[in-house]
């Protein structure tokens, strides 16, 4: 990708591909084409010829791809020298790299984390922004992007953020505002943050406030299609000052849906993905440009 700011690296992106769809490589050896599994007698070298897979049918037709980081943690040094190769092919394939680790800690901690991101050939990264700040900003001191999880797509972070505080706000709402705080001095050309959220389509009950909350923030959507996100959720949550699809603030993930998709007829498992890919694009193309962006 060429020198930009941060914060303008992924809408540029987005607009060179012409759809704010991010691919999630979260590869599980049981669940891999079996041509690949019958040819490796180990996992590694099976994850590694799946994802370097993917990576080539989807680049073209979506501009990111976020790595699970458990997928290889689990793997020890070895899965963890295969997930920094793989995101530094990716991108070199012109792919926005993003690392899915949810990281969060005091800021010493942080600075480490921050350095091993890096490492990764991340552009951006998943975090908790539970312990304040500091957890945060050596990652936007580094040059790096962020995503804090301000209201999750699984059922359990209900019970953690939705409860009301004595000012009226619900925690998420509190996460919101404190991203948008933070976010405010790492603004770029395209007018969005290098600090975004991650905020799950299946919570569009809170999309639109959260949206108001934050109108800088890109927010990182999972939870679209199969697990019960609709196209009027993502909607919900589009800035209504971008005039591209880069600048309505939004990067709708998929990650099984596409990686697995099911071939069809004489399609390989690599055609299959990028059909799948090609096809996501297209729909949440159509959402962006459905809703009439001011202009800016």
């Amino acid at each position: 990708m060429p020198s930009q700011a941060p914060a303008d690296l992924l809408p540029s992106a987005i607009d060179r591909a012409g759809s704010p769809v991010c691919v999630g490589l979260d590869p599980v050896i049981e669940q891999l084409p079996e041509s690949i599994r019958t040819h490796h007698h180990e996992p590694l070298p099976a994850i590694a010829e799946f994802c370097r897979g993917v990576i080539k049918a989807i680049r073209g037709a979506a501009p990111a791809v976020k790595f699970q980081s458990a997928c290889f943690e689990r793997y020890g040094g070895k899965g963890v020298s295969l997930l920094e190769e793989l995101s530094a092919e990716a991108a070199a394939a012109g792919l926005y790299v993003i690392w899915d680790a949810k990281r969060g800690d005091i800021g010493i901690s942080s600075q480490h984390y921050a350095a091993a991101a890096r490492r990764m050939h991340a552009h951006a990264v998943t975090l908790s922004g539970y312990l304040g700040s500091a957890a945060i900003a050596p990652f936007l001191e580094h040059g790096m992007s962020v995503f804090v999880l301000v209201r999750t797509s699984n059922p359990e972070g209900d019970a953690v953020q939705l409860p009301e505080l004595a000012d009226g706000r619900m925690i998420c709402e509190l996460m919101a505002d404190q991203a948008a705080a933070l976010g405010a001095s790492h603004i770029g050309r395209h007018g969005l943050s290098a600090l975004g959220a991650v905020v799950g389509a299946t919570k569009a009950a809170q999309g639109a406030a959260l949206r108001r909350r934050m109108p800088d923030q890109i927010f990182l959507i999972p939870g679209y299609g199969a697990q019960g996100g609709r196209p009027e959720d993502i909607r919900a949550m589009l800035r209504s000052q971008g005039s591209t699809p880069g600048t309505r603030g939004v990067l709708v993930t998929s990650s099984r849906a596409i990686i697995y998709a099911p071939p069809t007829g004489d399609e390989s498992w690599t055609d299959a993905v990028r059909r799948a890919a090609v096809a996501m694009a297209g729909e949440i193309l159509g959402v962006v440009q459905q809703t009439t962006a001011a202009p800016e």
